[in-house]
């Protein structure tokens, strides 16, 4: 295991950790002006509730991932490469759909929570435990996530926990430097580079997603006979070791080896591998593309591309 299974974990817990920390310095601020400050104390332990409750999420599926992996050890070849194609696949979905979600609301990210606030706030014998609700909630989506797509690559060990916990540290540098000690600092800016690197991340994700199943398709074919029609591709197996995935788009181990600097870092981040099939070559351009433009439209680039072209075009009239 080396550094470069931290730095997945760094950057989403850091995305993840920031939206948090918003959330949380916009109760706080919310409740200064009300002049409720003494409600604090309920989104520290909202804070702390939410990440006891992902770390203890992460250390159920350290536990129960093992288990179902060794429960029959005929297929343990099987079972573990379709459970990490099934956690990426999960960790893809959830990713993206916060990815787009957060870019959207980012806009009335503010005033909701104002208006959520404000009516927990009059209810006073339950203030308490409406902040600490809407906070514990907070923190405990973004903390899942992170816990998803860790569980997505089976990443155990010193450096993924590292790796999420320097995220988690930057997170909460980011949120004081806003909020207490009232940094300048371009959110949006950070935002759209992050959201860039994770839409990335994801798109590696769906690279390794596919290979996961196709070691769990070629896996189950050798242990059943019977089930060989599933790996289509198998007469060209030997020659190319793809089992559902088509022929081999490149190889380039002898170039740029995943398992050296700097293949390494973009095998972490961004998917690369030596040897990349025509399937994961078609998805991982299908997923930029479908995905990729939803999230750079829910940014409003098309309208400032459309925008910045119509002028463009009307000086050149001139």
């Amino acid at each position: 295991m080396s550094i470069s299974a931290a730095l997945p974990t760094f950057v989403i817990t850091l995305r993840e950790g920031v939206e948090a920390a918003l959330v949380v310095g916009i109760v706080l601020a919310c409740l200064k002006k009300a002049q409720q400050s003494q409600l604090n104390s309920w989104v520290y332990a909202g804070v702390g509730a939410g990440i006891g409750a992902s770390a203890l999420v992460g250390l159920l599926f350290s536990w129960i991932i093992p288990v179902i992996s060794n429960a029959n050890p005929e297929y343990a070849p099987v079972i573990k490469p379709l459970m990490e194609g099934i956690f990426s696949a999960i960790a893809i979905v959830m990713l993206s759909w916060m990815l787009i979600w957060m870019t959207q609301q980012a806009k009335h990210l503010k005033a909701d929570i104002e208006g959520t606030l404000t009516n927990t706030l009059q209810h006073n014998q339950a203030a308490g435990w409406g902040v600490f609700s809407l906070i514990f909630i907070a923190v405990l989506r973004e903390g899942f996530e992170t816990v998803i797509f860790i569980a997505a690559n089976f990443q155990q060990g010193l450096f993924p926990a590292l790796g999420a916990v320097f995220g988690l540290v930057g997170a909460v540098l980011i949120g004081v430097m806003l909020f207490k000690w009232g940094v300048k600092f371009n959110i949006r800016r950070f935002f759209q580079v992050m959201g860039v690197l994770l839409l990335l991340i994801v798109a590696g994700l769906v690279v390794s997603a596919l290979k996961h199943f196709d070691a769990a398709v070629a896996a189950f074919a050798s242990i059943d006979p019977a089930s060989e029609s599933l790996c289509f591709y198998r007469e060209q197996f030997v020659r190319n070791p793809s089992c559902i995935l088509g022929p081999r788009v490149w190889d380039t181990s002898q170039i740029l080896p995943d398992n050296r600097f700097p293949g390494i870092i973009l095998k972490a981040l961004f998917g690369y591998r030596q040897n990349l099939f025509l399937v994961q070559a078609i998805a991982y351009v299908v997923f930029l593309v479908t995905i990729g433009s939803v999230y750079f439209r829910s940014l409003g680039w098309g309208q400032k591309m459309s925008a910045t072209v119509q002028k463009t075009a009307s000086s050149q009239q001139d």
